[in-house]
């Protein structure tokens, strides 16, 4: 079986002149190189393909592969991180993580939460600040926490996050909307302990497979996971496996949003409770990070007994159940 491997590779979009701000959520070749190891030990054939203008030009020559190991996280548009997956499943390439719908979903954080809100899911209220003056409108206690609707790896996200009165407030939906040119979402903050949920498999056959609880350091200069944090995680934050209780509703809460927002094959759910101790949603990414050592799945994975190479196959095993379940959009053309 021909596995077709796309990604967005940090280094070629730094040398484009790109910042490290900007390249963030993109991957180490040492990312790659893991995985398609991996899929290789497994006994798939690989092939490296690339960001998604590399795969049009592919596509465009005619090449084709039985499925397509989709990590592209994109550049530009609230639907990024759908754009890979919508161009293959336009040409019945089955690919591996959530349909394109799922994936535009979960990159607007207000949009996903209006949908684990009518779920019955706890989730911080909030509000969309599209412009500055909309700060006004806002009728949630402080503090507040605000963060760009559609960024992940906590870009926009520091110690002016958490604003406690209507000027901290307004400086940082000021700078946020500027930074990213897009909408700031603005949350109830959930002052309690931090916790992530990792999940594989798809529908009724999706299981956690761990929760852990991120501690950030004294040598950390913000009381947030922020973009520091997450590039300086290896000095800055101390990751646990939860305990048995916290372990226990992160994960029911966590399943359920999964399964609510239709998610497939593998993800992770944000959770963090409030000063009453009750857990809360905070967001998902149906497209984990899959370094090895240094992203949130292989890392809690590792922490209760899953390998890299097992995590995968238990990837790979889900997106060749869901392709070949009747009825399958994913299936290749004859």
């Amino acid at each position: 079986m021909k596995i077709g491997l796309t990604y967005d590779l940090r280094s070629e979009y730094l040398s484009m002149g790109y910042s490290e701000e900007e390249t963030a959520e993109f991957d180490r070749e040492s990312t790659i190189e893991a995985i398609e190891s991996s899929l290789q030990y497994l006994g798939y054939r690989t092939e490296r393909i690339g960001h998604l203008r590399q795969l049009i030009a592919r596509i465009h020559a005619g090449d084709r592969w039985d499925m397509v190991f989709n990590i592209c996280e994109g550049m530009y548009g609230i639907g990024r991180e759908a754009q890979v997956p919508a161009l293959l499943e336009a040409y019945r390439i089955p690919a591996v993580f959530s349909s394109p719908l799922v994936m535009a979903l979960t990159l607007h954080k207000a949009m996903t939460k209006r949908v684990i809100r009518d779920a019955g899911i706890n989730t911080p209220d909030f509000f969309v600040v599209e412009q500055l003056s909309d700060t006004g409108l806002i009728r949630l206690p402080y503090p507040l926490f605000a963060k760009p609707l559609g960024e992940g790896t906590g870009k926009g996200i520091d110690a002016m996050s958490v604003c406690n009165d209507i000027r901290e407030l307004e400086n940082t939906c000021r700078r946020l909307l500027t930074a990213f040119n897009q909408p700031v979402l603005v949350e109830t903050f959930l002052g309690g302990r931090e916790f992530t949920t990792g999940i594989v498999g798809s529908g009724n056959d999706a299981r956690a497979i761990g929760t852990m609880e991120i501690i950030l350091k004294q040598e950390a200069d913000e009381a947030v996971y922020s973009y520091t944090s997450k590039e300086e995680c290896e000095t800055l934050v101390n990751y646990v496996p939860a305990p048995e209780k916290e372990r226990e509703e992160c994960e029911q809460l966590a399943l359920q949003a999964y399964r609510v927002l239709g998610c497939e094959d593998a993800g992770r759910v944000d959770i963090r409770y409030d000063s009453a101790g009750k857990a809360g949603f905070i967001e998902i990414n149906p497209l984990p990070g899959l370094h090895p050592q240094h992203s949130d799945l292989p890392m809690l994975a590792a922490m209760n007994g899953i390998g890299f190479n097992e995590l995968m196959k238990m990837i790979m095993d889900s997106a060749i159940t869901k392709t070949a379940m009747p009825g399958s959009k994913q299936k290749p053309q004859p």
